[in-house]
């Protein structure tokens, strides 16, 4: 060692821990840092692996004779056992030339990297929660282009992880919220705040979904703005609900004007028509009788309306009975199918054998279907050019729903007009053509049966009319 022409001093100021080790891995020098964290003096150093974590001591032996043997450098992270803790280090080991001495010695490098394990493991805990959060999390640089997303947010959107990184959340942006919307959202975040807010996206098949949006700058020690976390809260289901609520309260607020109305209309249509009828018995002129039973046809017409809406207003006296819904929808069909307008209709059945019979008032839920039907075979006989016309029929059960499906080839409904459907009075069919109570009823049936009715279309595409009844064991 007197030979050895080695000033170890020079590493006492360095912030790492530095020995020097000979060849059987005893520490021959160190410097101060590495004493000082030892609590130990050269003499009382002994073999430098014995204060390595046990379950890596091994690995870290046979690195080091891999070295002795090649005189290559290496390097491998584990923990050193200090006084009666463990930190966290890597360690680098690097052969010495020593021309003037024939035993080997080897320079060790071991710096404290328990900070940068603290930030790893804190990482890795985040991306972990971000990966698998049930919310949608995205973050995005500074020009809003997404840098990462996890997989609720593949899931909510419909697009990969590859489709979606380097691209602009407006991929898919429904596009019917004001740029003045954005534009207040862009200062509220670019100022280093959070914005929240509600928006409507769309899928990347065109389903719109709706979130509860939060955005928050990622904000450096500096202070500076990198980039953006953005988590999404799914509202589609409560935006649904809400909708159902308002529908559902705005069916009550009829049902309650019904009772009025016929009240308040009836007895006074009562005593015209009864007038009209004494004004044919006593009339002999052919032309005031036409006239006059045009306006009986019409009194007719309000009567029927009036007793729709009676109808749905009050509950119904009929009692329910186990019935065979797929015997329904045959008869269903097969009075449809007689109509003139039917005639160059194709209809078809696809029933399940294994529906339950359920406790229904038949005249009811074949209404239902009568009304689905005709309004089926309605559309489709508008259509300009016709061409393999159908209507399909189908029902399907799981153990808690059974399914029906009316599917038609018809022109399909406008988007604007798919969430009146249901609305009463309202109607597509020229004037005089409906009444536009059909779909109302029908809707008004279902639920007092526990079930429920949705309806999907598009334009030149045909429309879809689903029907939900619940199985009750």
């Amino acid at each position: 060692m007197n030979n050895f022409k080695f000033d170890f001093s020079l590493f006492d100021n360095f912030p790492d821990m530095f020995f020097l080790v000979n060849s059987i891995g005893k520490i021959t020098r160190m410097n101060k840092v590495a004493a000082t964290t030892l609590d130990q003096s050269v003499g009382n150093a002994e073999i430098f692996f014995d204060y390595i974590e046990l379950c890596d001591r091994t690995q870290s032996e046979k690195i080091f004779n891999e070295i002795l043997n090649d005189g290559s450098s290496n390097e491998i992270e584990t923990r050193l056992f200090v006084n009666r803790n463990f930190i966290n280090v890597k360690i680098t080991i690097i052969p010495i030339d020593n021309s003037d001495n024939k035993e080997k010695y080897f320079l060790v490098n071991v710096r404290d990297i328990s900070e940068e394990k603290a930030k790893e493991a804190e990482l890795i805990r985040f991306f972990n929660v971000a990966e698998n959060s049930v919310n949608p999390i995205q973050i995005t640089d500074l020009n809003g282009k997404m840098i990462y997303v996890n997989r609720a947010f593949e899931i909510a959107s419909g697009y990969s992880k590859e489709e979606l990184l380097g691209k602009n959340p407006r991929i898919f942006g429904s596009g019917k919220l004001p740029s003045s919307f954005w534009d207040k959202m862009w200062a509220t975040i670019s100022s280093g705040k959070v914005w929240v807010g509600e928006v409507e996206n769309r899928r990347k098949f065109g389903e719109p979904f709706y979130t509860q949006l939060l955005i928050s700058p990622i904000i450096e020690k500096d202070g500076k703005v990198s980039g953006y976390f953005a988590i999404h809260r799914d509202i589609t289901e409560k935006r649904t609900l809400e909708r159902q609520l308002i529908h559902t309260q705005k069916m009550e607020s009829i049902g309650t004007l019904a009772a009025g109305i016929a009240h308040e209309v009836g007895n006074p249509l009562a005593s015209i028509s009864a007038l009209v009828q004494v004004a044919q018995r006593n009339s002999k002129d052919p032309f005031v009788n036409e006239k006059l039973s045009l306006v009986k046809s019409q009194i007719t017409r309000i009567s029927k309306i009036i007793r729709d809406l009676v109808d749905f207003s009050r509950p119904s006296n009929y009692e329910l009975e186990l019935t065979d819904i797929n015997k329904v929808l045959v008869e269903a069909v097969e009075i449809t199918r007689v109509g003139t307008k039917a005639k160059d209709i194709t209809f078809e059945t696809d029933l399940s054998d294994s529906i339950p019979m359920l406790p229904l008032i038949a005249d009811q839920i074949q209404q239902v279907f009568l009304n689905i039907l005709l309004n089926a075979v309605d559309a489709i006989s508008e259509k300009k050019e016709k061409k393999n016309e159908k209507i399909l029929v189908s029902t399907k059960a799981d153990s808690d729903w059974l399914t029906i499906s009316f599917v038609d080839s018809g022109p399909g409904i406008k988007e604007e007009n798919i969430n009146k459907i249901f609305e009463p009075f309202f109607t597509t069919k020229k004037e005089g053509k409906g009444t536009g109570l059909g779909l109302w009823v029908s809707y008004g049936i279902v639920k007092s049966f526990q079930g429920d009715i949705k309806v999907t279309s598009k334009l030149n595409e045909g429309t879809t009319f689903i029907i939900k009844l619940p199985i009750h064991n």
